[in-house]
């Protein structure tokens, strides 16, 4: 076990995120014991393991103790740790509000992408909860740029901070397409902020983008 801890740790940190998927990982996430020497291992090195159910994939972070020390006085890092200007933050909140909110709803409603919407099945909730493509649908790029452009920095300065999430690991850029990266779902409190986008301000810069997040009346009125 010790050497299987010890691997699982230097790869996380080798490769910035594993998937679910991956043995050591699913032993990670199954076997107690395993567990509780792997936090034992990372809490002794100011480490946590950073684990959703609802993301495909598991990363490193800092133990809350050690935030401040490592990162220093500036309150700054609270928000971003990863020196990501203006623009670069407004357009992950874009992104993740658009592909991850959508992909919750499935997951909560244990749906995927294909699923004929007139077909109602008994027993939902019994289904697994998927994780991958079967319910992260990709956003295509140049309708982003023709729809939030103009706010997020014109074409030029939208495609260039797309890089810069794709190189941190938030976004997977595949010709037009972008789709979810590993660390989208990880590092972001879908709790504190899936309310603040849907009942704050950028209700009104998502408009109609938001519509197939929100609940109908009949829903709402459905879970009273």
């Amino acid at each position: 076990m010790d050497k299987e801890v010890r691997t699982l740790v230097t790869r996380l940190m080798a490769h910035q995120s594993l998937p679910r998927r991956d043995r050591l990982v699913r032993k990670a996430l199954t076997d107690e014991a395993f567990r509780s020497d792997l936090e034992m291992r990372l809490d002794a090195c100011g480490l946590r393991l950073l684990d959703n159910p609802y993301a495909e994939h598991v990363s490193l972070a800092l133990a809350r103790e050690m935030e401040q020390p490592v990162m220093g006085e500036n309150e700054i890092w609270k928000s971003n740790t990863m020196n990501l200007d203006r623009s670069a933050l407004a357009l992950l909140v874009v992104l993740w509000a658009l592909i991850i909110l959508p992909k919750r709803q499935r997951q909560i409603e244990r749906k995927v992408i294909d699923d004929d919407p007139n077909q109602t099945e008994m027993f939902m909730d019994e289904r697994p909860l998927v994780t991958g493509r079967e319910v992260s649908a990709p956003l295509n790029r140049n309708a982003l740029i023709a729809d939030f452009g103009e706010k997020l920095g014109k074409s030029t300065k939208v495609k260039m901070n797309l890089g810069t999430l794709a190189r941190c690991g938030f976004i997977v850029q595949r010709q037009d397409e972008i789709h979810e990266g590993p660390l989208l779902d990880l590092l972001f409190d879908y709790n504190q902020i899936a309310g603040r986008i849907l009942d704050g301000a950028l209700t009104d810069l998502l408009g109609t983008h938001l519509q197939d997040v929100l609940p109908t009346e009949d829903e709402e009125e459905a879970d009273v």
